[in-house]
């Protein structure tokens, strides 16, 4: 690759142009989606910037302590909910929002109600901020079918019917991958024009990788077939080299790598917590679309995730992720293990 070259290219597709092209496929389209992720990727853009500057938090007062002004400084990740919270209702296209920070859901004011529900993690893995881990933000995006008052019931659904979902992860550069349901597409931002930069395009996973990702941590409480699967992992008996355990404990950065490398992440249930520790609508759900539209899969342990339809909104589901034949292998233990019992 020409690096050089690259630096001064001047046809470049930015996010903002990549939505507007999708956007004019649809003629029906009024645009209000195209807003809504614009409002999205400013929220984006803001939390990278406050995450770059984490490391200084201590230096300049902006962790949890109190400025010149008397003012409270917050943490991260509260401002983060902040910055997402009004960025969306804002964009005056969205009715309901549900946030990993709040307890209950936000009912947005009716005179800047929209056709969209947003379920959004403002910043996954924020406990790995002081170590200079990667983190980032995980988001899905539900449609509102008819005109009505907005509740819980029009994101209480199924996985499969949400229109778009995303990452944004803030590492060694801040990346941005999205599905609106037609293949999966990685943007950079470029920190000299402020802008996401298309650089991952119609991102597939591969069908078999050589990586797995667990927290072996917690093997003394994992079920039979996931204990088997992670065996076979480290000591397979068909003659293949052993995968390799990669595991960083920020879900962004694992199912990231996975999407690009290929192999399989893993958050089972186990004897301490039955239903694994994800949240299905806005963990679960935005990366097992994101997953599936790379052409991946994602299982519960008993069903494709995306057919889960979740009773509260924070509610948890373990989760199988990764490259398609990966996955294959450990539904097929839990079937295995199905028929015996």
């Amino acid at each position: 690759m020409d690096h050089e070259a690259d630096a001064y290219r001047t046809d470049l597709m930015t996010i903002t142009r990549f939505v507007l092209n999708e956007q004019s496929k649809h003629p029906e389209s009024r645009g209000d989606f195209t807003i809504l992720l614009s409002h999205i990727v400013l929220g984006c853009k803001f939390v990278c910037s406050a995450v770059n500057k984490a490391g200084l938090a201590k230096l300049i007062g902006l962790a949890g302590e109190t400025n010149v002004q008397g003012e409270e400084q917050k943490k991260l990740d509260v401002l983060s909910n902040e910055v997402f919270v009004k960025a969306l209702i804002s964009s005056g296209r969205t009715s309901i929002l549900v946030s990993e920070e709040d307890e209950e859901a936000t009912i947005v004011d009716k005179s800047m109600r929209g056709r969209y529900c947003v379920v959004f993690d403002p910043l996954d893995g924020s406990s790995n901020i002081d170590c200079g881990v990667s983190i980032g933000t995980i988001f899905g995006i539900y449609a509102i079918k008819d005109d009505h008052e907005p509740g819980l019931d029009d994101v209480l659904q199924s996985g499969k019917n949400m229109v778009a979902a995303g990452y944004c992860m803030y590492g060694s550069s801040c990346t941005l991958v999205l599905s609106t349901g037609e293949g999966v597409n990685g943007f950079t931002l470029d920190p000299s024009l402020g802008e996401f930069i298309l650089t991952h395009p119609n991102i597939k996973i591969p069908k078999r990788g050589k990586i797995y990702s667990v927290n072996e941590g917690n093997a003394k409480n994992w079920d039979g077939p996931t204990s088997k699967y992670v065996e076979k992992c480290k000591y397979p008996t068909d003659g293949s080299s052993p995968k390799s355990l990669r595991y960083i404990g920020s879900m962004v950065a694992d199912v990231h790598r996975t999407l690009l490398y290929g192999g399989i992440f893993l958050y089972p249930g186990d004897k301490k917590s039955p239903n694994g520790k994800l949240r299905v609508l806005y963990e679960v759900f935005p990366m097992s679309f994101l997953m599936e539209q790379a052409g991946g899969q994602s299982f519960t342990g008993t069903q494709r995730s995306l057919n889960l339809v979740p009773k509260s909104i924070h509610e948890r589901s373990p989760i199988f992720l990764g490259s398609y034949d990966d996955v294959e292998d450990i539904k097929a233990l839990y079937a295995a293990a199905e028929k015996k019992e």
